[in-house]
């Protein structure tokens, strides 16, 4: 018997019966009501079972229908209950459950022989057109088109909108604006079909700052203390007669001491914290609020407490709460608990050190304070560089499978037993060291660097040493250096798995010009840092030149025209031979200048025309490091020589003006470098102190008077003893933050030289002394002098800042004989990437130089402080600028500017 029944009878009955259960679970839209009909009771009275004979899908347009139906559930061949069933109640729940359809029905289309036809019908979401976000700065709203993940062509749904929201509410309220109100519309786009777009209106409203962190009940540990735990989030500045006193906790542990009575104006910190309500400077202090930041700000505060001994303090209360004024509050009730003390600390399982030496290693005696945090950190839970801990002491000595443990054993009162567990295990050998990453430097340069070889104990120590040694050859990245130890704890050993990223270190140089009256001027100058002279005729790897073995080759041409030329050559094998570190460099140079070329070409005069002074010079060194004291030691052997020709040039004012002077010195360097990086050093030290030595030939004639000599004989071969002295320390001031590993690095530095003659026989010549002030770039390499630079000052001539030179002129250009230089420098980086290490200093320097030992004075000198960048390109080198002010300088009348000075400096960092 067939019966036909209208489209709409079974939407009604699956509105009826499943309806209210699918709205209430897909929230963000509603089904569109079906029209109902009069005849529905009667229809719904006789429930039967049919067989699913044909299923259609309409409505949709981008959908696959199959895979529509198949996420319905019904199936052509399935038997299904009608009216009454359950499958259409599910299936349509299904379907909704996919988020995309606005409508979803089901029809009956046909009943027959036992048989049901059904039509799915849908009606699709619209499909996201373009999304705009309104009432920000455009460079705002990019930043939400890219943190939102919203794309075009996806379908519309509450849900997204709804996240949407989110994210840029949590952007905002990061930032400090924490009422920002977010209305979203939708717009139909008429150029698709079934297609919006929707427009999120921003309004950020003012940004809300925290007035008050009010703290109570903590009577061991002051507010500011707490406070400045909280790095993340900070009080604004503020200044009024009128303080803000809301707050929600009040204080029961204590009552204050009065301020005057107690003579707190006599304590800074109790003053500025009487002030505070009233007077409070933060410079560079955000003082937005952020909810992270708090939540880890509040872990910090807890964790000082357990530092300072409070093991059971804790945050009892904490609240944030808008002002009248408009700012935000935060209030937090601190239950601090006793405070507790170590005890009797045992040793348990150690046999390869005594109790005695890990008690002196572990620092910490017997009614110390509690402090669960350094236990951890000298025990070395936590392993540290810079070692010094337990972990470390074992762990050097190839205890790889070291374990250790501490345990409380007993609480008496306020006092805490520990019993430290040791299992030493075996110690490591190791069995592979294996390198990646470098793509272009051999690996035999980087192996010979390590410390780590198969076959030898493993030893943490010579893990960072080893880190140290690639960082400094400077090919790679000094921050993507990867060092992991992989244990094989079957066999007892251990493979070590080194990673570099290479960087570029090459280095170009390179200006031109062309003067009419000068001629050509500038400089050409190429740096190859990782040069391999062993392929130099293998075509092939050329790129530009052979690299690959860390050799060193430089050549630089440098002119001014017709007033100064000058050419230099230099090679450098770090490793002569390959078997040890023993350094050879070589090095050529020329140089010629005329002063005078510009006067003729200038002004057209023939004055000087005939006038200038030639240096040239080669050095031959040989580096060879040591094992004692420490292999952080190497000694120097450099033999020298340099030919001065001067004509018609009395530059140096004492009589010297045509001749020629041969200057053959033997110099001798002892040189220590420890420090973890060359290009921004956060560790270590320098120190120098050399030698320098002419053969006396005065000795081999004892009865002869040279000062009666013409000048020029007494400077034919000159004569003269030198001694230099270098220090320099690096100190991290700061943990690095985060994964930048920034942090502030103070350097200090001192400096020390003299020369002198062998006896008063002989005349010191002007080369080889001491010239202070300047760049060190404008004067470098011009006179063959030691250039001591000194920002905040010119070139200065005199020992005495104070005194002027007769006429306004300076008596002479000889050069000083003894010099001293201090530095300090406060860094901090700015971008530590390899293509631009970027980083700013803060300095303060004093110097002097002085003629002889009856005007040596250490304590006569000329004071300077300034701020400066340093610029590291791998392409170009360094780039500096510096402006100090001479405070030696100021003189009355005059203001700051007069006595400033902005130095400039390429390629180097001068003395």
């Amino acid at each position: 018997m067939k019966k036909l029944f209208p489209k709409s009878l079974l939407a009604i009955a699956l509105c009826c019966s499943a309806g209210i259960r699918v709205s209430a679970q897909q929230r963000d839209t509603l089904p569109v009501p079906v029209t109902t009909q009069p005849d529905l009771p009667t229809a719904l009275g006789n429930p039967q079972q049919y067989e699913i004979a044909e299923i259609a899908v309409t409505g949709t347009q981008f959908l696959d229908k199959a895979l529509l139906i198949s996420l319905s559930g019904l199936n052509v061949g399935d038997k299904v209950v009608y009216p009454g069933g359950d499958q259409f109640a599910k299936a349509i729940q299904t379907l909704w459950g996919q988020r995309l359809f606005a409508n979803v029905a089901i029809y009956v289309t046909k009943i027959d022989d036992g048989k049901i036809w059904l039509e799915i019908n849908l009606t699709e979401r619209p499909r996201l057109a373009n999304f705009i976000f309104r009432g920000i700065k455009k460079s705002e709203a990019e930043d939400m088109a890219k943190k939102s993940g919203l794309r075009k062509g996806s379908v519309i749904t509450e849900s997204m909108k709804q996240n949407t929201i989110a994210v840029v509410r949590k952007n905002y309220e990061e930032k400090g604006f924490r009422n920002v109100g977010i209305t979203v519309t939708e717009r139909a786009d008429t150029s698709q079909v079934n297609a919006a777009d929707v427009i999120f209106t921003v309004s950020k409203g003012g940004k809300v700052k925290i007035n008050d962190i009010n703290i109570v009940d903590n009577s061991n540990i002051s507010d500011s203390r707490i406070k400045k735990k909280m790095k993340g989030t900070r009080e604004r500045t503020r200044f009024t007669l009128h303080p803000d006193k809301e707050q929600i906790y009040q204080d029961t542990s204590h009552v204050q001491s009065d301020y005057w009575s107690s003579f707190g104006f006599l304590v800074p910190s109790r003053t500025l914290e009487e002030l505070d309500p009233y007077f409070r400077f933060k410079l560079f202090t955000s003082a937005k609020f952020n909810e992270t930041k708090y939540a880890e700000d509040k872990e910090k505060v807890v964790a000082y407490y357990n530092s300072q001994g409070y093991r059971d303090a804790q945050i009892v209360n904490d609240t944030t709460y808008k002002t009248k004024a408009g700012g935000l509050n935060v209030d937090m009730q601190i239950l601090e608990g006793r405070k507790y003390y170590f005890g009797d600390i045992t040793w348990k399982g150690n046999t390869r050190y005594n109790d005695s030496l890990l008690t002196r290693v572990l620092g910490i005696k017997k009614g110390d304070t509690y402090n669960l945090e350094l236990l951890e950190k000298r025990i070395g839970k936590q392993l540290s560089p810079e070692g010094g801990d337990i972990s470390g002491l074992y762990m050097d000595y190839g205890y790889l499978f070291f374990r250790i443990e501490p345990v409380e054993t007993g609480i008496h009162g306020d006092t805490i037993d520990y019993e430290i567990r040791i299992t030493e295990g075996p110690q490591a050998t190791i069995k592979e060291v294996r390198i990646a990453g470098n793509d272009k430097t051999n690996e035999h340069v980087i192996r010979r660097e390590l410390r780590t070889l198969p076959g030898e104990k493993f030893s943490r120590a010579d893990l960072m040493r080893s880190q140290r040694q690639i960082a400094n050859l400077g090919y790679f990245n000094p921050e993507k250096i990867g060092i992991v130890p992989v244990p094989n704890v079957q066999d007892g050993t251990v493979d070590i798995d080194y990673t570099v990223e290479e960087k570029a270190n090459d280095q170009l140089e390179l200006s031109a010009g062309w003067g009419g009256y000068i001629g050509l001027t500038g400089t050409l100058g190429v740096t190859f840092n990782n040069f391999s002279l062993r392929n130099i005729f293998r075509k092939e790897t050329w790129d530009p030149l052979p690299s690959g073995d860390g050799q060193k080759l430089s050549v630089r041409v440098s002119s001014n025209g017709k007033a100064y030329r000058s050419y230099n050559f230099s090679f450098t094998e770090p490793w002569l031979g390959g078997k040890k570190q023993n350094q050879f460099s070589v090095n050529f140079y020329n140089s010629y200048q005329n002063p005078s070329a510009y006067n003729q070409y200038i002004y057209g005069t023939t004055t000087g025309s005939d006038t200038y002074f030639k240096v040239l010079g080669a050095t031959v060194s040989l580096g060879k490091q040591l094992k004692w004291p420490d292999d952080y030691f190497t000694l120097i052997y450099a033999l020298n020589y340099q030919q001065y020709k001067l004509k018609n040039y009395d530059y140096f004012n004492i009589g010297f003006s045509n001749g020629t002077s041969n200057n053959i010195s033997f110099k001798l360097t002892l040189a220590r470098s420890s420090v973890d990086q060359q290009i921004f050093p956060r560790s270590g030290s320098n120190f120098l102190i050399s030698g320098q030595f002419t053969p006396p030939y005065s000795l081999f004639n004892p009865d002869k008077d040279y000062t009666k000599e013409s000048i020029a004989d007494q400077f034919n071969f000159i004569e003269y003893q030198k001694y230099r002295f270098n220090a320099e320390w690096y100190v991290p001031l700061t943990k690095p933050k985060g994964t930048d590993n920034k942090s502030f690095v103070l350097k200090v530095a001192a400096k020390f030289g003299y020369i002198s003659r062998y006896n008063n026989r002989t005349t010191l010549s002007p080369f080889g002394r001491f010239e202070l002030g300047g760049d060190g770039l404008s004067n470098f390499a011009i006179y063959d002098r030691d250039i001591i630079s000194q920002r905040g000052y010119p070139v200065y001539y005199t020992s005495n800042p104070k005194l002027n030179p007769e006429n306004g002129q300076p008596v002479g250009y000889e050069g000083f004989t003894i010099f001293n230089k201090y530095v300090m420098e406060l860094r901090y980086p700015l971008s530590l990437n390899p293509s631009s290490t970027i980083f700013g200093l803060a300095f303060l320097e004093a110097a002097n130089g002085y003629r002889d030992f009856n005007e040596y004075n250490p304590f006569r000198l000329r004071r300077s402080a300034g701020l400066g960048m340093r610029f590291y390109l791998p392409m170009f080198g360094l780039l500096g600028f510096d402006y100090g002010i001479g405070f030696d300088r100021l003189t009355p009348g005059n203001g700051l500017k007069d006595a400033a000075k902005f130095t400039f400096m390429l390629g180097f960092e001068p003395e």
